[in-house]
């Protein structure tokens, strides 16, 4: 967007005043509406998420015998849910709140193959892909065994094709590692914000890393632009993939699943908040799509960016979405959090979801770094800096009683509430990277 009048637009939206003198702020939508009334919006429903569930146990066969570490959940790429009461116990003294409920973390941190939630989306629509061109083929039937997959006579027809992506890091990682062991030539355009470890990993799975100085969206536009110069490669688009999207949403179904497990229960009377980091948007918004279509009205969902780079609130609270840029308000879109250093929200998934989500905050990335640092302290758990974005949410949405009067979630239900932390990233950092991430966090957080 060319020629922003910041003027009116903070006579318009006042918050953004906050946000471009780069203060933590949180917004809760006021547009929020039913499951029922949001969903024609999406334009995909159960029935997608059923398909997309279908076609990773088809893989299951394959990625036991590909990935031996998927093995004890028999080829699904699933994580765990964990109570942290110990860390909810210094959030409360460290803020001065009291967190009513539980506090559970959802580990996508510690996903196979990748160590990230893009191993949902980036390796289910790679998976779908190759699928796809085998079916059309006649060398693959729905009926088979997919495990054949895993023979030199694939390898060698899926070398035929290539893929591209453009990615901060995670999202490259997924679709790199899963692309090549399929054996597809693959392509990955790292931004400036990219980790140098992760574009080692990628280079020792035989995947071409393309590296620029540049923003993820330059990333992004050059991938797009390889693959239009080539009919036989494939663009995983993360800015407007309905697949990856969907490959996202099969969590919603899972975590259900798990909850039944835990005997915790989700309904009217015991909520459930879940906090999501946010970048472009794909990640978030595809589980947050999977969640209500799992729990409806009673899972709210609450959005977290960097301070720096808050494109999807910035998006959605203006109605302009992808027509604008943090960039175009003065931000320069540079953070700690790599997953999270996105300048410009997903157009697709914001007007898909801008009905669905509860609200927004951001967060500095100093205070990413206490909470990494915290986490690692009372629960030995180690994330990447973007992973702890979501851990203010139950802070937020504690002092906010005028949000909680609006979605009428009184004393007695916030008692009984869920307060679920997505962990977006964070398994595979190298030992070397998680004391750097540990050494950057403020002398004020040192524990009695």
């Amino acid at each position: 967007m060319n020629n922003v009048d910041i003027e009116k637009l903070i006579a318009d939206f006042p918050l953004i005043k906050k946000m471009v003198k780069l203060k933590e702020v949180n917004w809760f939508n006021p547009n929020i509406t039913s499951l029922q009334e949001g969903l024609p919006y999406v334009g995909l429903d159960n029935n997608d998420i059923q398909d997309a569930s279908d076609r990773l146990a088809r893989f299951a066969p394959y990625m036991v015998k590909a990935f031996p570490e998927t093995a004890a959940t028999k080829g699904i790429i699933e994580s765990e849910v964990v109570e942290i009461s110990a860390m909810k116990s210094q959030l409360e003294q460290q803020y001065e709140v009291e967190i009513k409920g539980k506090l559970l973390l959802k580990k996508d941190s510690h996903l196979p193959i990748s160590g990230s939630i893009k191993a949902r989306g980036g390796i289910y629509e790679v998976l779908a892909h190759a699928e796809q061109l085998a079916i059309k083929a006649g060398v693959l039937e729905l009926s088979d065994d997919y495990s054949k997959l895993l023979t030199e006579e694939f390898k060698c027809f899926f070398s035929q094709y290539s893929i591209a992506v453009g990615s901060t890091g995670n999202l490259g990682m997924s679709i790199g590692i899963m692309s090549a062991k399929l054996g597809f030539s693959v392509s990955v355009h790292m931004s400036a914000d990219a980790r140098q470890w992760k574009k080692e990993k990628l280079r020792a799975h035989g995947v071409n890393v393309v590296e620029y100085s540049e923003d993820y969206s330059v990333a992004v536009e050059q991938g797009r632009q390889e693959a239009e110069s080539d009919p036989k490669c494939f663009f995983i688009d993360d800015e407007n993939s309905q697949t990856l999207f969907l490959g996202y949403a099969v969590a919603g179904e899972r975590l259900k699943q798990q909850f039944d497990d835990m005997h915790i229960v989700v309904d009217s009377d015991n909520p459930l908040f879940v906090y999501l980091p946010c970048g472009v948007g794909g990640g978030p918004g595809g589980v947050a799509f999977g969640l209500k279509v799992a729990f409806g009205d009673d899972v709210h969902c609450v959005f977290a960016e960097p301070t720096h780079s808050p494109c999807m609130l910035l998006g959605i609270l203006t109605g302009l979405h992808d027509a604008i840029a943090v960039q175009d308000i003065g931000i320069d879109n540079i953070t700690a959090a790599d997953g999270l250093a996105v300048g410009r929200a997903s157009g697709f998934v914001g007007r898909a979801m801008e009905r669905l989500l509860d609200g927004f905050y951001t967060i500095t990335d100093q205070r990413m770094y206490d909470l990494l640092w915290l986490l690692n302290k009372v629960e030995g758990i180690q994330l990447e800096p973007s992973a702890l974005a979501g851990m203010l949410g139950p802070i937020v949405v504690a002092n906010n009683g005028e949000y909680l009067n609006r979605i009428a979630v009184n004393n007695e239900k916030l008692v009984n509430a869920t307060h679920l932390v997505w962990a977006t990233g964070g398994g595979m950092v190298p030992t070397v990277e998680m004391e750097k991430y540990l050494s950057k966090a403020s002398c004020k957080l040192f524990i009695d």
